[in-house]
Order: structure tokens, then sequence, then C-alpha cells
């Protein structure tokens, strides 16, 4: 919580009761997973990124989310990132981030104010960020959709632009967070049935509005993974999405690849 700008740690706190108990967590791993018991939740990812200007988070969050997770690194999956106008040697930080362990990287086009295929453009630390993660087998996460935090720029929400790191880093896991919401639906459906190596990660939908969003959602079931964007604006608790999702009209089976099977493909238990 300490890097937060102070706007950001406000969004998050506004209409939030149990800001303290997030506190808590954030400090306590034990504390966290004894919350995720009550919640019915077996892992989770834990997400970080670099986004000193709009957020505040340095690349101090690969450290911090590598310590985390030691507590428990079976139910515990560390994400980290990079940040390409952040990095004075790039292959040094790549390094550091396997040395760490981190099993997945973040990228967030709106908060770290880059389009996804701006290697395509000179910034070379972008494709290396990739080819590096390709090679190892980290799967690599972009946010797709809208941010509503101060200083967040939209346009590089679109998830079009991922469709070149597909092409040209084929053998890149790569996941969709939110699956373009609330904008972008149909392109991040059209991209998960293109591309082989893009999956759709449903987290920061309300679940409730899953189905409308993607009414064929069955069709990309095998390559969908549940998750709440907890403890984000909008997602008041991980147990009622879970909850949310269970009540939706989908076959037994469906359900249980988006909540397990689906994840266990990419971190094997």
């Amino acid at each position: 919580m300490q890097m937060f700008k102070p706007h950001a740690l406000e969004l998050i706190k506004n209409k939030r009761p149990n800001f303290e108990q997030i506190n808590e967590f954030c400090q306590s791993p034990e504390a966290f997973l004894k919350y995720l018991d009550a919640c019915g939740i077996e892992r989770a990812v834990l997400i970080n990124y670099v986004a000193p200007e709009v957020i505040g988070f340095t690349n101090g969050v690969n450290q911090f989310v590598a310590d985390y997770v030691k507590e428990n690194p079976k139910r515990l999956i560390s994400c980290g990132s990079l940040h390409p106008r952040h990095t004075t040697n790039v292959l040094a930080d790549m390094e550091q981030i396997l040395r760490l362990g981190i099993r997945m990287i973040k990228i967030h086009p709106p908060h770290q104010l880059l389009f996804p295929n701006d290697y395509l453009k000179g910034v070379k630390e972008l494709e290396i960020i990739y080819r590096a993660a390709e090679a190892n087998g980290i799967p690599v996460m972009f946010h797709t959709g809208t941010s509503i935090f101060p200083g967040a720029r939209n346009k590089y929400g679109d998830p079009l632009y991922v469709d070149d790191v597909a092409i040209d880093f084929p053998k890149l896991r790569i996941l969709l967070a939110h699956g373009g919401r609330p904008l972008w639906m149909e392109t991040a459906f059209f991209l998960i049935r293109r591309h082989p190596n893009v999956y759709l990660d449903i987290s920061g939908i309300p679940p409730k509005s899953l189905l409308e969003y993607f009414p064929r959602l069955n069709e990309i079931a095998n390559k969908t993974l549940f998750g709440t964007d907890w403890p984000g604006p909008g997602v008041p608790d991980i147990k009622k999405n879970l909850d949310d999702f269970c009540a939706l009209p989908l076959p037994p089976e469906i359900q249980q690849q988006i909540l397990s099977k689906t994840a266990l493909s990419i971190w094997p238990a």
C-alpha cells in the first residue's frame, strides 16, 4: 500500500469498509490464505505491475511478490512486471525476474501509457521482455479494456494491439485481462479464437454480466480463466464473485474448466 499514489489509494479505499483488512492481507500472506480458505479458493495469482506515473508502483513490486508467495508457493502464484521507460538494463531486470521465480508478467497499457506492440515503433525493451518470457515459458497478461484511475489513458486498452504480439511471439502464452470490457469484448473474443496462444481472464467482469459480454463463452471455455480483480474498484468480495459465477447457466464441465482446468494447464499444481 505504501507505493500507491494518494489519488489511486483513495479510489481503492472508496466505499470499502474492510480496507484495514485488505491492508492486513498485503502484509500477511498467512491472513490472506485464511481469507482464501473462507472464500473456497484454492489458488490465487497475485497481480503486480510497474506503473509509477499512474498508480505509483515501481519495480520493487517484483521483490515484494516473490517474498510474499514464499509462504505457500503452491497456492500463491507470483505476477511481476517491467516497464520499458523505467529500466536502465532490461536484460538484467528480466534475469532478476527469472531469479525471483516470477510466474507471470503483467503489462498494463492504460497505466503504463504504451501500446502492447510498441516494439514495432522502436521500443525494443518490450521485444526483449516478450522474447525472454516466451523462451522461459512465462505467460504475459495484458490489461485490456478501460480504467477509471486518474491519469489512465484508455486508448491503450484496445486489445487489437495484442494481435501483433500473438503473431510475432507465437509460443508466448498471452492472457487478456478483463476481456476488453466494457468496449472491446468482440475484439477480445476474436483474438482468443484466432490465436492458439491467447487466453481470456474474466476478472473485473461482473459475473452476472459475463454471458452478456461473451454470449459464446462455451466456445472458448478451454482458454478461459476465472478471476475477480479483487480488491479493485467495483469488486467487493471474492466469495460473491465466485457464487455469482457458479449461479450462471453454464454446464458443470464448462464451469470446472473455467474455475480450475485452464489455470492448471498454465500453472500445474
